[in-house]
């Protein structure tokens, strides 16, 4: 995996340079609560009856 940390701390600096923020652990507080909710509902959409299809074998979810 390619992590590029001066472009996160670019993206970072142009955030709170916005007034969006105060600072920086601002920016990676919200960013980290975005991605908590993000994960919470594709797992609530994978779980959904419609998206768990039978196979004779097991149970495939398909993200729809």
């Amino acid at each position: 995996m390619s992590v590029s940390p001066k472009k996160q701390e670019q993206y970072i600096s142009e955030q709170v340079e916005s007034g969006d923020f105060q600072n920086a652990s601002e920016v990676v507080r919200d960013a980290l609560r975005l991605h908590e909710f993000y994960r919470h509902c594709i797992i609530q959409d994978l779980n959904k009856p419609e998206n768990i299809f039978w196979s004779p074998n097991k149970f495939f979810k398909l993200w729809l």
